[in-house]
């Protein structure tokens, strides 16, 4: 293996540290699995890893550096993100449904909610940056083309974010599924979730160039 044990341990106590922390992803599956179940939830964390996986092997192919030198681009790629998820939250806000009625929402095509989620999380800069700034910190350049260290280093970040991104899930679907028994929680849940949504978009777009 061209990465020793030791770097590849340290990569992995730093990954997990990192995601045991709840980001804009994990607030979006949160939403997601509360409003429609785990299914919904674990397909929105396989959307989401889909799209970590394009940032993985843009940094590899040395993409990101395009977002890194670029504020236009920079710019135009956080503002895509952030309103397509202030769409998401609109448009849930805006759903009709009978707030008395104790039957679940209609649920959305796990298809479509797949691809939000690959959309989620491609139009966030802040995962190129992130993984061009991460990644090649535990590259060693004696041990091997950098391109094929990266790949493998982004393939072990996907595997545990999605054992962390699925356990939160899973708490939040199974919390949905007594939740959504709650008149008081039928006649809100359209508003957590648009809000949610709408919060991450304005976050996005208010977040600066400076943080990753």
């Amino acid at each position: 293996m061209f990465i020793d044990t030791t770097s590849l341990l340290t990569f992995m106590a730093a990954t997990i540290a990192l995601l045991v922390v709840p980001g804009p992803a994990v607030l979006y599956i949160v939403a997601r699995s509360i409003d429609q179940g785990r299914l919904a939830g674990l397909v929105s964390v396989m959307g989401i890893q889909v799209g970590v996986l394009f940032h993985i092997l843009a940094a590899a192919l040395g993409l990101s550096v395009i977002l890194v030198t670029s504020a236009l681009a920079f710019s135009l790629v956080k503002f895509l993100g952030a309103a397509y998820l202030i769409y998401l939250g609109v448009r849930t806000l805006m759903k009709k449904e009978s707030p008395l009625s104790r039957e679940a929402p209609q649920p959305q095509p796990l298809k479509k909610i797949f691809r939000q989620g690959i959309i989620v999380n491609v139009l966030n800069p802040k995962s190129a940056l992130f993984f061009f700034a991460f990644l090649p910190q535990f590259v060693d350049a004696s041990a091997g083309p950098a391109a094929l260290q990266i790949l493998f280093l982004g393939t072990v970040f996907v595997i545990l974010a999605m054992i962390s991104d699925s356990t939160y899930a899973m708490l939040a679907g199974t919390l949905g599924n007594r939740l959504r028994q709650s008149r008081v929680f039928l006649r809100g849940q359209k508003y957590l979730s648009g809000t949610v949504y709408i919060g991450l978009g304005l976050t996005t777009a208010l977040a600066g160039t400076d943080k990753s």
